[in-house]
């Protein structure tokens, strides 16, 4: 069974455990009601939901991805709200250093 994304259950609970904090900030998730901002939401490192694989699927914070939006995740990395945070290539998690190698 898949989730409102149509996540199949298995990949959802493999990145739940790969993805403990954003992969962009680095930042631990809190509970939507600690923080709405800082609560996890669900990402496709290339803006395409019909790819819904391990290397495209992942979890950051609800600010990062407002953040995003709909951009690539080159041009979204050289954002002021990046910068601001020091999100870089070099500081994101494996998953996004690999979508950058693979030309994203």
């Amino acid at each position: 069974m898949a989730n409102n994304w149509n996540i199949p259950a298995e990949l959802e609970r493999e990145v739940r455990e790969r993805d403990k904090a954003c992969v962009y900030c680095g930042n631990e998730f809190l509970s939507h009601k600690e923080s709405a901002k800082a609560s996890a939401s669900w990402e496709h490192i290339i803006n395409d939901a019909s790819i819904i694989t391990r290397e495209n699927i992942c979890l950051c914070c609800r600010g990062c991805n407002a953040s995003k939006g709909q951009k690539q995740l080159s041009v979204w990395l050289k954002t002021n709200y990046c910068k601001e945070r020091g999100i870089t290539p070099e500081s994101v998690a494996p998953i996004i250093k690999q979508a950058i190698a693979n030309g994203q």
